[in-house]
């Protein structure tokens, strides 16, 4: 359609499967922090559990570059979602708190071949532009966000959890057989057989020398420093609205469905904004953005209604967008003739600031508050990009 960003065959295949990844997550993972609440965990070990999933991924990420020479990509993608469909089914069986956070580690080991794999896929084919394409993969998580809580919501009235995960388990299953199917081909071309863990050292280290350049080294630490403010967000923003402005669970899931409804349209307008401007542009002006809308979410708090907090958490995840799609362009760019290296790197990268993120968070909130995190961790955000700007450009 004419008004729709373009995209790709190849981009359309990898934002399709990575929406049906998602869907099947988002369907039960939006209670997730409720979830471990009302299990008694406190902050610090909600934290604790978004390090046990988003470390492993960082950790493996290498692990499946690795992999990604030998194997098909699409072939270790579609296990990597057939993770998710165990994960899925271990939920409805375990009862041990050891295998439950066992499993936790499993999950991040599943996406991570799963996000190395589909990255390596993208930034190893010929697309006429990188932020673009990356954008319409990191958009079907909000396309899921959309439908997915409020389905999940269904099954759970319906039918509890064990309904909703295995609802997840099927469509994981089928979204395995989708990846496989309609990458097996293309992804194909990354392979070498003869691709030994010495080729392995060599890229590793020539990738190192993009990254010990001073401009380099600034545009990714500032785009890490985003990663850590959307590591607090994703594990505790959910609680903030029940805790903090006192909103009924049912309240928040109707927040959270509609905003994610409503960034629908807006991620297509910043589709087009990443079709015209440049990579570096999009991690300092995205951060920025990140920032200043963290900072006005903490100044407004005692003022917060339903409206304004959709309006401030929407140019919020705007900004999140922008320097995500901005950064992955960014590696895909300069990073393409390894692009098993690079999709490694990048999944170390993303998950590795979220964790973090999650876990510093976990553990300073319960004495500085709320409102103090958004404010403080806004503007130190905003004070990296301007600072981290000048000094890339001197």
């Amino acid at each position: 359609m004419f008004f729709l960003p373009k995209i790709e065959k190849i981009t359309k295949h990898t934002a399709i499967s990575h929406f049906f990844l998602m869907f099947s997550y988002k369907l039960f993972s939006i209670y997730f922090p409720l979830f471990l609440a009302v299990k008694g965990m406190s902050l610090p070990e909600i934290g604790y559990v978004y390090l046990l999933i988003y470390l492993p991924i960082a950790i493996f990420a290498p692990i499946a570059g690795f992999l990604n020479h030998k194997i098909n990509p699409a072939v270790l993608a579609s296990f990597g979602i057939l993770g998710y469909a165990i994960y899925a089914g271990a939920m409805i069986l375990i009862r041990e708190p050891f295998l439950f956070y066992l499993f936790q580690v499993f999950l991040g080991i599943s996406a991570s071949l799963f996000q190395v794999s589909i990255r390596a896929i993208l930034i190893g084919s010929d697309l006429e532009n990188y932020d673009r394409s990356f954008g319409w993969f990191y958009s079907a998580t909000f396309y899921a966000d959309a439908v997915a809580p409020a389905i999940g919501a269904f099954f759970v009235w319906k039918f509890g959890f064990t309904g909703v995960f295995i609802f997840s388990l099927i469509i994981n299953v089928f979204n395995s057989v989708f990846c496989f199917i309609k990458l097996r081909k293309p992804a194909r071309l990354l392979v070498d057989n003869g691709f030994g863990l010495k080729d392995s050292k060599i890229n590793y280290l020539n990738v190192s020398q993009f990254f010990k350049r001073k401009r380099i080294f600034l545009i990714f630490l500032a785009s890490f420093s985003v990663l850590l403010l959307i590591g607090f967000y994703r594990a505790f923003f959910v609680l903030f609205l029940r805790d903090q402005l006192n909103w009924s669970q049912e309240y928040v899931l109707v927040f959270m469905s509609f905003f994610s409804l409503l960034f629908l349209p807006l991620s297509l307008l910043i589709l087009k904004h990443l079709e015209k401007t440049g990579s570096e542009k999009n991690i300092f002006q995205g951060g920025f953005i990140a920032g200043f809308f963290s900072v006005i979410l903490g100044l407004a708090m005692p003022f917060l209604n339903f409206l304004s907090a959709l309006i401030i958490n929407l140019g919020k995840y705007a900004g999140d967008l922008i320097c995500n799609s901005g950064r992955s362009g960014f590696i895909s760019d300069n990073l393409k003739t390894n692009p098993e290296e690079a999709g490694a790197i990048d999944s170390v990268f993303s998950p590795l600031g979220v964790a973090f993120g999650a876990l510093v968070s976990g553990l300073i909130i319960g004495i500085l508050g709320y409102q103090f995190l958004f404010i403080f961790g806004g503007l130190i955000i905003m004070l990296i990009i301007t600072v981290f700007k000048k000094l890339a450009k001197t």
